[in-house]
């Protein structure tokens, strides 16, 4: 018999009690989710992550004590895949969450509906951006990167690879459909980093959408039309009435 395949391990901070249960509640029913620690502030975040190490972490910005991107800025990049869950943003708060390498976006109000999907999507190595804060995120970037010229004098070659990227597609799978190596896509990615001043691709990708050097993706850095079968508010409604449930025994 073959083993099983791993599940993928979570990790939700946030302050909200109520939303952590909900959203336990809706992760633990997929099959190949597992939520393996949960925490209230940036403080648990540090020990989430040295002690557990999830695959993805779910992440409110603003939580007492350490806040969500003080405690994000202490942690390795690649030590986890990191989603900022918020109900809103500020413009330098996102380009922050960005520059520290997190991989997604998304709206608390639209979770139901699309985390299931953003989070393997992440674990796919895309990117993942509400459409609700696309083009803010964009502008935002934008506005925060260095001073360069609109097009930064890209080659075509690296136009295609930005193209490509946009998409919210691999390396490999660029590297497949531009009949290039790998590192040749890693070369390309390099230059473009240098060229931009973006220091991860989803901020490369915001950055060139602002710029008008990509059009905005069908797929890999929006959640457009995602849905799931169990909406956020369901889930949160029945973490209430086990809540009253245990209170009344």
């Amino acid at each position: 018999m073959e083993d099983p395949e791993p599940r993928i391990r979570i990790a939700i901070v946030d302050d909200h009690a109520v939303l952590r249960d909900a959203l336990t509640h809706l992760l633990e029913s997929e099959p190949d989710f597992q939520v393996s620690g949960v925490g209230a502030d940036g403080a648990d975040l540090l020990r989430i992550v040295q002690e557990i190490r999830p695959d993805v972490l779910l992440l409110d910005v603003a939580m007492p004590k350490v806040s969500g991107l003080d405690a994000l800025a202490r942690i390795p990049r690649e030590a986890t895949r990191v989603i900022v869950l918020t109900a809103s943003i500020a413009e330098r708060d996102l380009v922050r969450a960005l520059r520290l390498g997190a991989r997604g976006i998304v709206l608390k109000k639209t979770a139901g509906r699309v985390l299931v999907e953003t989070i393997r999507r992440v674990m796919d190595g895309r990117c993942v951006i509400d459409p609700e804060v696309l083009s803010t995120a964009a502008q935002a970037v934008s506005e925060a990167s260095q001073p360069q010229a609109p097009s930064f004098r890209l080659t075509p070659r690296e136009h295609d690879v930005l193209t490509a990227i946009a998409q919210g597609v691999t390396n490999r799978v660029v590297a497949q459909s531009l009949s290039l190596s790998i590192e040749t896509v890693k070369h390309h990615l390099t230059s473009l980093f240098e060229k931009t001043g973006a220091s991860t691709r989803l901020e490369l990708v915001l950055l060139a959408i602002d710029r008008g050097l990509v059009r905005p993706p069908d797929r890999g850095c929006t959640t457009s039309r995602m849905t799931h079968r169990v909406d956020l508010s369901t889930a949160i409604a029945r973490s209430r009435r086990l809540a009253r449930k245990e209170a009344s025994r």
